[in-house]
């Protein structure tokens, strides 16, 4: 399975397609230096298949690349971001103890 990830800003949301069918997005809202990262929907036909993880991964290297800060408010994303600490250094510090993320956590 070809996963590719594709940003629809009409629509405010990054879109995931397994091969050539849809398979999900995530929602996420730009504001001064941030971008806020809303909700994840992945098909149930392709969970566990690293879908959601690769819109994740998208989003925020997307948001590194681009230097803006990331609030997770979509409990999918934050649970990655707690799997993988090194993406903790995107959420602003004065954020970090909100989202249940380890501010001397390394980059």
């Amino acid at each position: 399975m070809r996963i590719r990830v594709s940003d629809n800003p009409e629509r405010g949301r990054y879109e995931v397609f397994a091969d050539d069918s849809r398979a999900g997005y995530l929602a996420y809202r730009h504001q001064d230096g941030l971008i806020a990262l809303d909700h994840t929907d992945v098909n149930e036909r392709y969970e566990g298949e690293g879908v959601g993880s690769a819109l994740v991964v998208h989003a925020l290297d997307g948001a590194r690349e681009q230097g803006l800060a990331v609030i997770p408010f979509c409990p999918f994303v934050n649970e990655y971001i707690q799997r993988h600490p090194s993406y903790a250094d995107l959420v602003p510090e004065s954020e970090r103890e909100r989202f249940g993320l380890d501010s001397d956590q390394p980059s």
